[in-house]
């Protein structure tokens, strides 16, 4: 007779490793779930080391420009100490010909330096996003109006432009931010009208407009959030180059006029010093290249962390 052989069955799991396995699947998912895409961004740029230390040297030189005059013992418009006087522990980077403190006068030229830099990017980023977005949502029209309006701006040499208008205006540094403003926007406005057409045919903008909603309201409320990322990344990148613009304007004696002064003003003023008191010069050129510098890294880390194709920095 065969002999029939009874199929075991597998014992019923330890309750502890069920329970841990339990855990274990339910904490990875928990996780996952509850992660939001702004904790995946901030996460990757957080991870971003170059943008990091980029990012803690601009708070450094934010610190230095505006919080640096409160504790220091010299105003910049204290020129009662000599002139030229060589760097010491009274006067770091010396004085200037009519006796003002370089240190003095390099904190307030920062100050300046980046409130004409965020206007400008304001500004820039507000005008290129709203006529980008009206280009590309409406079309016809007002896109082809849109569009020339941005290739007769992009062929002038604005530098040249600028500099006539704010010659013939006012050279106070509102002014100067608002004039560069004017000629920063059109790489903006190209880059969101492009966004805006892919947009425009997604089913979440279709089922807006069928409900009823109105042009600037699938606008704001739907086309803007999702351009979030690229719009943060140029808006960044208008900043390093509003301040470079600046400098250019203010070196040639284009830019900012007196009794205002910008790092673009202390490197005109000090140039013919080059030689003889080199640190009069290469101080101020300095915290402009380190301004935009850090400032085109931060823009490369958070378009990093924007970007879900990117894979040198994981979430």
């Amino acid at each position: 007779m065969a002999d029939v052989t009874t199929p075991t069955t597998p014992g019923p799991r330890p309750a502890s490793a069920t329970a841990a396995g339990r855990a274990g699947s339910g904490h990875e998912f928990d996780s996952a779930k509850t992660r939001t895409q702004g904790q995946i961004v901030l996460r990757r740029f957080l991870r971003h080391r170059l943008a990091m230390t980029s990012f803690a040297v601009l708070v450094l030189l934010v610190l230095f420009a505006f919080a640096g005059p409160l504790f220091w013992s010299f105003s910049y418009e204290d020129s009662s100490s000599g002139s030229y006087l060589a760097p010491s522990g009274a006067h770091p980077l010396g004085t200037t010909e009519v006796g003002k403190d370089m240190l003095a006068l390099l904190m307030r030229g920062t100050q300046y330096s980046i409130e004409i830099a965020l206007v400008v990017s304001l500004l820039a980023t507000a005008m290129g996003v709203v006529l980008g977005a009206l280009a590309g949502y409406l079309r016809g029209f007002v896109d082809a109006t849109v569009m020339r309006l941005v290739d007769l701006l992009l062929i002038l040499p604005y530098i040249a432009v600028a500099a006539i208008i704010i010659r013939t205006v006012s050279g106070s540094w509102y002014m100067v931010a608002l004039v560069l403003a004017l000629f920063h926007w059109m790489q903006i406005a190209r880059i969101t009208r492009a966004e805006t057409l892919s947009l425009a045919q997604r089913e979440f903008v279709e089922a807006a407009r069928a409900c009823g909603a109105g042009t600037w309201r699938i606008i704001f409320k739907h086309l803007v959030p999702n351009m979030i990322g690229s719009i943060t990344v140029n808006a960044t990148l208008t900043v390093a180059t509003a301040v470079l613009a600046e400098a250019g304007l203010s070196f040639i004696g284009l830019g900012v006029q007196l009794p205002d002064t910008s790092l673009g003003v202390i490197v005109s003023e000090n140039y013919p010093q080059v030689v003889q008191r080199p640190w009069l010069f290469w101080g101020p050129f300095l915290v402009i290249v380190l301004i935009s510098l850090t400032i085109n890294f931060i823009g490369d880390g958070l378009r990093d962390a924007f970007d879900p194709r990117q894979t040198k920095v994981r979430a």
